[in-house]
């Protein structure tokens, strides 16, 4: 037999039939992302991909065991399947908000120039692909520097000015809306036009996503608030607020509450009957519209002529309405407007005669701390009038209000301080809290380094002094202020510590050998 040649040695050389290999360690499959056989990596990626859909701890893991190294060089591959599961496992692992280092990794180690490129892939799956992923990594401050450094801005831009990309405008603009989180990204972006862009995207024809997110982009520049103002922004706000669309109608009240923070947009707003259309969107069914809505009005009423156009479009007896409503954000942006408005003896009056009072008693009940911080205020500046007064303790709102002067949170309890001042006024609210414990507990938050405030020793003084029965068996004497009237008794000199007994209790006691209780009996004569 003779020798074989070279070339015929060389064409039968065999080789591995594929080899199945099945690991359930992460780094094991981490390094097969390092192989020069596509089909390895396009099943190393994937099961990445799957892994860390299962949750953060997952994502946590790869990042550990340094999946994203090797993932920022793959997706640049030349395989499109191998580069489609490489971006959808890079893009699954930058989703984890409890670790921002998986964002900040991706830029060090270079996976943002070759993302960008992925942009101009002929395969629409991949754009698509890269724009999630952009959307995460740009949550990131340093990703973002990175982003624009890279020239990233002048890509996304080339995208939305043309219309043969439609599909991707939306997720385009998200990624945008990220961006704008400084004020010289947005001047940037109006430099090079890209803010008209936007605001076309908003006043053209176009699908509901796209017109939310391109209004995000507005909500997100509102730092900005003069720039916008000189493009004209609200006019165009006002007129989405009467889109049929709720999505759109949410994202256009985000973007009013953000742009209100300015005075000159206030004015305008209101000007453009933007403020009349809030209110209308306090009567929707969307429990998310009412939310945006009333975050809107909590902003724009901090001016007296937009709470007035509140009060004067019957805003106030939605807001009323609002404060049971089961939406903790929409009760307490209700609260706070009211609130508010109620700064105008015209409009405090008017929201009185509708029922607050009652409608305040269930919001002091709340474990949610904004709620109740809004709530107190609202019922302070409300228990200016001895009416509402009578009618807040009817509808029962006492107890809830004085056990809140056992709480431990700070603002809180400095409100609640506030509160009892206010309702202290009359003599029968404050006999009640008394009852109820508030002199104690009051007493209790004075002692206190941590918990006493500059109204707890205010909430003390109004409570006695409209209590002076109490206030003279505990100190001994009353002052040259403190007017005696009909129903007042000199029960004694109270122990420490012990609680003065109210004359109904002194009149059930039986007679005994004890000093006499005297009290001071008016004639009606």
């Amino acid at each position: 037999m003779g020798k074989k040649g070279k070339k015929e040695m060389e064409t039968s050389k065999e080789t591995f039939d594929p080899l199945p290999v099945e690991t359930k360690a992460p780094a094991t499959v981490v390094l097969l992302l390092n192989s020069q056989e596509e089909d390895v990596l396009v099943k190393a990626c994937e099961a990445i991909y799957t892994f860390a859909e299962k949750g953060n701890e997952n994502k946590v893991s790869l990042f550990e065991v340094g999946a994203l190294e090797p993932l920022c060089k793959i997706i640049s591959h030349s395989n499109n399947l191998v580069r489609r599961n490489a971006i959808m496992a890079l893009g699954s692992m930058s989703t984890n908000g409890e670790d921002y280092k998986s964002r900040q990794a991706v830029h060090e180690f270079g996976g943002m120039v070759p993302l960008l490129e992925l942009l101009k892939s002929d395969f629409p799956v991949i754009q698509q692909l890269v724009l999630k992923v952009l959307q995460n990594l740009t949550m990131d401050l340093e990703t973002r520097n990175t982003f624009r450094q890279e020239q990233g801005f002048e890509k996304l831009l080339e995208i939305l000015s043309n219309q043969d990309f439609s599909d991707l405008h939306s997720d385009v603009l998200l990624i945008v809306a990220n961006c704008l989180c400084n004020s010289e990204t947005i001047h940037s972006l109006a430099e090079d036009g890209g803010l008209a862009k936007v605001m076309d995207f908003i006043l053209l024809p176009s699908v509901p996503e796209i017109h939310s997110n391109a209004i995000k982009c507005i909500s997100r520049s509102a730092q900005s608030c003069e720039l916008l103002h000189e493009h004209g922004v609200e006019k165009v706000l006002v007129e989405l607020l009467s889109v049929e669309n709720v999505d759109v109608n949410i994202s256009t009240c985000h973007a009013v509450a953000a742009m209100s923070l300015h005075q000159a947009s206030k004015d305008t707003f209101r000007d453009l009957g933007g403020v009349a259309k809030l209110v209308e969107s306090m009567s929707s069914e969307s429990l998310h519209l009412k939310e945006a809505a009333s975050a809107a009005l909590s902003n724009l009423t901090h001016d007296k002529n937009n709470s007035m156009t509140v009060f004067e479009v019957g805003g106030h007896t939605l807001l009323i309405k609002q404060l049971s409503c089961s939406c903790p954000k929409t009760v307490a942006n209700s609260a706070s407007t009211l609130c508010n408005m109620a700064e105008q003896v015209k409009i405090r009056r008017g929201i009185w005669s509708h029922g607050v009072m009652e409608a305040l008693v269930e919001p002091l009940k709340s474990t949610d701390s904004q709620i109740l911080l809004n709530s107190l205020q609202c019922l302070a500046l409300l228990a200016c009038d001895s009416e509402a007064r009578v009618e807040f303790q009817s509808a029962g709102g006492l107890p809830p209000l004085v056990d809140l002067l056992r709480s431990h949170h700070k603002d809180v309890l400095a409100r609640a301080c506030l509160a009892v001042v206010g309702i202290a006024i009359d003599e029968f609210p404050a006999v009640e809290m008394y009852k109820l414990g508030a002199l104690e507990l009051l007493e209790e938050i004075n002692l206190s380094v941590n918990r006493r405030n500059k109204f707890s020793k205010l909430a003390t003084t109004a409570l006695l002094k409209s209590n002076l029965s109490v206030k003279y068996s505990l100190t001994g004497h009353l002052a040259s202020t403190d007017i005696i009237t009909h129903g007042f008794y000199d029960a004694g000199k109270a122990r420490q510590g012990e609680k003065v007994p109210t004359l109904d209790e002194l009149l059930t006691q039986p007679v005994n050998q004890q000093r006499p209780v005297v009290v001071v009996y008016m004639s009606a004569e």
